[in-house]
């Protein structure tokens, strides 16, 4: 519901204020309500509709759904410990047809290891328990399940070497993780690519990035920014312009796949010494 609401309005060629203004739905709860972090009333559900003038059986379909609508899906168990911007991207990213990552200082999250991505979390939030560690791990292993299936989610990576030499977890531990992205990169769906050091200065290094593009052509596409101030949802054209200009750049300044797996194995090597 929340992308087809995002839909009409993009159809309707209307930003959020000025849906606020004409509808009287405060701009913030139309965040919430697109990002699927909020059902709509009733009332404010028709107030839309009627300004995107919705007609039958798209309008009766819409507002069955959001009687419905209870945040199902399989990462429901895991929401009560992940950030709400963080499942609501899990939600989106089970849509998406394509994604590109641009990562700084990790591995990507769709590649981790188990053992990775819990020595990652442990690092990362040191004062967070084992169950919320265990929940972190069980939901970064349920979304590595969109890399398989007859119609796989097209993943194309870009790290910064500094992903690829940093010890996370161990020597053992990289080194295992790193033979599972080599595994991975062998997949048609997967590509991945690694700036080296020496091509100096990039646009990636502000921090890291996701660009999803979705199956269904009419919905917009997006891009989710986690940060430390907060994680954020860009669907402006100017915004998706820019980053997918950033990401364009970034795969002119990576190696080539063959010679990034060259680089992942040298690297690889090096751990077991």
């Amino acid at each position: 519901m929340a992308a087809e609401l995002r839909r009409l309005r993009a159809d309707a060629g209307l930003s959020r204020e000025q849906v606020a203004e004409q509808t009287g739905v405060n701009e913030g709860t139309l965040y919430r309500i697109e990002t699927a972090r909020a059902r709509p009333q009733r009332r404010t559900l028709i107030a839309l509709l009627d300004l995107y003038s919705v007609g039958e059986p798209m309008r009766a379909d819409l507002i069955e759904l959001s009687r419905s609508a209870d945040g199902q899906g399989w990462s429901r168990p895991y929401q009560w410990q992940l950030p709400g911007e963080y499942a609501v991207y899990i939600s989106f990213e089970a849509e998406a047809r394509a994604e590109h990552n641009y990562e700084s200082l990790f591995i990507p999250g769709l590649l981790q290891t188990p053992e990775y991505s819990r020595a990652m979390s442990q690092g990362v939030l040191p004062a967070a328990t084992e169950p919320e560690i265990d929940e972190r791990v069980q939901a970064r292993i349920e979304r590595q399940k969109l890399l398989d299936g007859p119609e796989p989610l097209q993943l194309w990576a870009v790290v910064d070497e500094a992903a690829v030499r940093r010890v996370v977890g161990g020597r053992q531990v990289m080194a295992a993780q790193l033979e599972h992205v080599l595994a991975m990169m062998k997949r048609p769906n997967v590509t991945v690519q690694v700036i080296p050091f020496d091509a100096g200065a990039h646009p990636g290094m502000p921090g890291s990035f996701i660009f999803l593009e979705f199956r269904d052509e009419g919905d917009p596409e997006l891009v989710y920014v986690d940060a430390q101030a907060g994680d954020m949802f860009l669907e402006s054209e100017d915004d998706l312009r820019r980053y997918r200009t950033m990401f364009d750049h970034l795969r002119a300044s990576a190696l080539s796949p063959a010679r990034s797996a060259d680089l992942i194995a040298s690297v690889k090597e090096g751990r077991l010494e």
